[in-house]
């Protein structure tokens, strides 16, 4: 039976255990020209000492006007590669495999003076109302996700995850609450997502997985549920994903219909449905950072990794715990193993 500190391999990419960081912003560039800072550096790097076995960098844009912020990292300039290669390069010295998210803010881009999607609808009252990209431009934006993944393969990535979820750009597109389109990408709601899943294919190594994070169920009125997800994740998967990063939400202002849950593990049975409708690998999130559960979740097969979020921002070492707690081994610092 896996456990939490079973090594795990998909395509090329060999983990020494089950444990994700997720993708999480930090909002800290420090002159708002998208390039990872020290602060990146120490805080990805020390959790690849601190035993992760894959760290997913954080949504990174491939325009400055994707952004959610001015603050965050950017993958739309040559000149943004190396300090993502310095931090990539750090965190193999330490043993752990390093990702990064690529995306788009669309609608929910705060600072961008005028915020793009598929349809000109705000996210409520007090946000921007975003202008409707034209068809020409959707096809520039596919664009700029290929140039975006392109560099993070030159940067030494070892997988590439694309944020089809939170009700940012491609959610969008996939969504009927938010794309109200007349033209093929109004027609066919995933085929924005799949032209970017195709580009960033042909970016990449054959040996390279390509991830994508979705949300399996939206939390308003009208949204759609996990037999939708379901749906356009099996088109998203022919058109090249290899596993799916589970989440859900993040389409518009919760109302009380369709509320999620706050307790422990309340995403993973969407992890389980999603693994057994189309038989791909997983990664579970939301509220797992108790390592009992999280081992759990491995254990009875309902995901194939598990990202640990809040639980890393509080500790760096989360994994050498989790192992600990869990009597498992795994590779320690020897500057760490008196501590152990």
């Amino acid at each position: 039976m896996n456990d939490l500190f079973s090594p795990y391999k998909i395509k090329g990419l060999e983990l020494k255990n089950r444990v994700v960081m997720p993708p999480m912003c930090q909002y800290s560039v420090g002159d708002k020209d998208g390039i990872a800072t020290d602060w990146h550096y120490l805080h990805y790097v020390s959790r690849a000492v601190g035993g992760a076995g894959f760290i997913i960098i954080e949504m990174t844009d491939v325009e400055p006007d994707g952004r959610i912020s001015d603050y965050d990292l950017g993958l739309w300039s040559d000149e943004q590669i190396p300090a993502l290669a310095r931090i990539v390069e750090a965190c193999h010295s330490y043993g752990a495999k390093v990702g990064i998210q690529i995306a788009h803010a669309g609608r929910k881009a705060e600072d961008a003076a005028e915020p793009v999607a598929p349809s000109a609808i705000p996210f409520d009252v007090n946000w921007k109302t975003p202008r409707a990209l034209s068809t020409s431009e959707v096809k520039e934006m596919v664009e700029k996700f290929r140039k975006a993944v392109k560099r993070a393969v030159q940067a030494g990535f070892d997988a590439i995850e694309i944020h089809g979820a939170h009700g940012y750009l491609i959610h969008q597109f996939h969504s009927p609450l938010t794309n109200k389109r007349d033209d093929e990408y109004g027609k066919d709601l995933t085929k924005f997502g799949r032209e970017i899943i195709e580009a960033a294919k042909a970016e990449m190594p054959d040996d390279m997985p390509l991830i994508m994070r979705i949300s399996a169920k939206e939390y308003v009125e009208g949204g759609y549920g996990i037999e939708e997800s379901i749906q356009f994740a099996k088109e998203y998967k022919e058109a090249g994903v290899d596993m799916f990063d589970v989440s859900s939400g993040g389409e518009g202002p919760i109302s009380a219909f369709g509320k999620p849950g706050t307790h422990a593990a309340y995403q993973v049975p969407l992890a389980r449905e999603i693994k057994a409708a189309l038989n791909i690998p997983v990664i579970a999130v939301g509220r797992l950072d108790d390592p009992t559960l999280a081992n759990a979740v491995i254990g009875t097969e309902d995901a194939d990794l598990v990202a640990i979020g809040r639980g890393m921002l509080r500790n760096p070492y989360w994994a050498l715990e989790a192992a600990a707690s869990l009597k498992k081994e795994t590779t320690l610092p020897r500057q760490y193993t008196s501590g152990f």
